[in-house]
């Protein structure tokens, strides 16, 4: 997905909405179709930019604000609770108001398939960590170098889908992972914490690049194990976001008690917010939502596309809003970033060897068992 977004559940949205929203095929009309297609392209591009871009700078923004800060772990908690309550809501109006079938339903795929909803703690876990650590690095790292650095998730997602889900990369994606590695070390060699003029004081640089590094590792372990989860499952994007919801505001609530709980039971769940730490919170709540569902009408190459030009957006933005300088390493990394990214979204290109063969193994494929077949 577009990177560098302050919440790991745009993922996992993503990931089920493409399966859910993926229409059985009647090819459209061409004349019309296209041209609306093409639209919504367009649309697509601008929400993705937006949505990635906003989201880090607005909690940058905040973060580095005079005056009273909120606790970030209690964002992250109401971030769950608006979504699952908006859930709910959605699968409300699905059974068209019908409170008793609702709780009938919630009560058979939660309960009842108990096994079904555990196998959700571990994912729901990680981004729990993943959401709380975002909070952590962009408190203490530049926007435009989080920005930059969180590309890294690209690798990360390749290397375990590789690993646990056997996936195949292609020479330039492979090619492409090794270029963005290059360019996020460039970034990083010369980078310290006085990139910004405004709101530089109390950060620190390298808890930020810790912060920011797990959360990569957590981003890309967390994506594919849900990627597994999510193989074979009839359940609604709705329905997971609910059974998540649970488990991350559980987990949320006691990371909540363990790092601010004093503070938290001293100033109150609200202490520090404003309207602009409330847009934070929606949109995390609602971006990833609303990202997976334009991503339907995105192909790989315009995310591909918005992740860069989302870089350049914050970037620029950074220049304005905290007086970040760009200096020589930063533009030369980001260039390769950008380009690595761009690259790795690209369609791969049948190997004619690979296809010959597959042509003349074809009359073999019944006989091969299910798991070879939807590999």
């Amino acid at each position: 997905m577009a990177a560098a977004v302050g919440s790991g559940d745009e993922e996992r949205d993503m990931k089920q909405l493409q399966a859910d929203l993926r229409e059985p095929g009647s090819p459209p009309c061409r004349s019309s179709g296209d041209r609306v297609n093409r639209r919504l392209k367009y649309v697509s591009l601008a929400v993705l930019v937006v949505q990635n871009a906003s989201l880090i700078l607005s909690i940058r923004y905040a973060r580095t604000l005079p005056g009273d800060r909120f606790f970030s772990t209690t964002a992250v908690v109401m971030a769950e609770i608006l979504k699952g309550i908006t859930c709910l809501l959605l699968m409300l109006a699905q059974k068209r108001g019908n409170v008793k079938e609702l709780v009938v339903y919630l009560y058979d795929a939660i309960i009842i398939q108990y096994m079904d909803t555990l196998k959700l703690a571990v994912p729901s876990l990680i981004y729990t960590l993943q959401n709380n650590l975002q909070y952590v690095a962009i408190s203490n790292l530049p926007a435009a170098t989080f920005q930059v650095t969180y590309q890294l998730k690209i690798l990360t997602t390749a290397l375990f889908s590789v690993l646990l889900l056997r996936k195949s990369l292609s020479r330039l994606q492979w090619g492409s992972l090794v270029i963005l590695f290059i360019g996020v070390a460039i970034v990083q060699s010369e980078q310290t914490g006085g990139k910004e003029t405004i709101g530089s004081t109390e950060q620190n640089y390298v808890v930020g690049l810790i912060a920011v590094a797990v959360s990569c590792l957590s981003s890309g372990f967390a994506g594919v194990y849900f990627e597994r989860i999510l193989k074979g499952s009839s359940a609604s994007v709705w329905l997971r976001n609910v059974q998540l919801g649970i488990f991350g505001t559980a987990l949320g609530l006691l990371a909540m008690w363990q790092q601010d709980g004093a503070a938290v039971a001293e100033h109150g769940f609200f202490y520090g917010y404003t309207p602009l730490v409330w847009c934070v919170i929606f949109n995390q709540a609602f971006g990833g939502l609303l990202v997976a569902v334009v991503v339907k009408y995105a192909d790989n190459i315009l995310k591909g596309f918005a992740t860069s030009l989302s870089i350049v957006v914050s970037t620029a933005a950074s220049v304005q809003l905290f007086g970040f300088e760009i200096d020589l390493p930063f533009a030369a990394g980001a260039g390769l970033v950008i380009g690595a990214v761009y690259l790795y979204s690209l369609p791969r290109t049948p190997d004619p060897a690979v296809s010959s063969a597959n042509q003349s193994s074809s009359h073999k494929e019944a006989f091969l068992p299910k798991s070879v077949l939807t590999k």
